[in-house]
């Protein structure tokens, strides 16, 4: 199945929270939840806003932006164009 985001709405793969961090392994439970991931879908935009973000860039975003949506087995978010705070270069 392939998700198509629609608007200014846009499908981002979250990057994998960190395991260790100094040698010490964190459990599920513990994990914080990242806030930075890869854009793999984009909408069209809307008659007043322009996509600025394309498929491949990695973006941050807010720590609780976004609808969680499973395809697959895979994690994804869906969030507006706005939510999304920064690219990274």
């Amino acid at each position: 199945m392939t998700i198509k985001p629609l608007s200014d709405r846009v499908l981002i793969l979250p990057a994998q929270a960190e395991e260790k961090v100094g040698g010490i392994i964190i459990p599920d439970t513990a994990k914080e939840k990242p806030q930075r991931g890869k854009v793999v879908a984009v909408g069209n935009g809307t008659k007043d806003e322009e996509m600025t973000l394309k498929v491949g860039d990695e973006v941050l975003y807010g720590k609780y932006a976004g609808t969680e949506l499973e395809n697959e087995g895979e994690k994804y978010l869906m969030m507006r164009q706005s939510d999304v705070l920064a690219v990274v270069e």
